[in-house]
């Protein structure tokens, strides 16, 4: 059973910054990617930044300079620092862990960019 968690998202004004946490725990088996998604409502999941075990990582056109992700692999925990946030980033953010043994995703945090 493999469990993923995040935690740090809330309400913050335009301009201000968050730093969401994913952490992964139990039966993982070879970890090929760790990433972030957002969901809006009446849009569908989108890809946020994801991170490679080769440290590759990529990033919507939309967060690129604004978002960094990185990666504790000693930890199995992620983080996504957001900056410069915009009411458009306004969503749920979800981690996604891909290993060999199969794609998880955690229950989300909401993010709120609001003044």
């Amino acid at each position: 059973q493999v469990q993923v968690v995040e935690s740090g998202g809330g309400l913050v004004q335009p301009g201000g910054s968050l730093r969401l946490s994913c952490a992964a725990s139990g039966s993982l088996f070879s970890i090929y990617a760790m990433g972030w998604y957002r969901q809006a409502p009446g849009k569908q999941r989108e890809l946020v930044a994801r991170s490679t075990n080769i440290y590759s990582t990529n990033y919507a056109d939309s967060v690129k300079g604004r978002f960094t992700i990185s990666r504790d692999n000693a930890k199995n925990t992620v983080y996504l620092q957001m900056n410069s946030l915009k009411p458009e980033d306004t969503a749920v953010y979800y981690c996604n862990l891909d290993t060999r043994g199969g794609s998880y995703w955690g229950q989300g945090t909401q993010v709120t960019v609001s003044s």
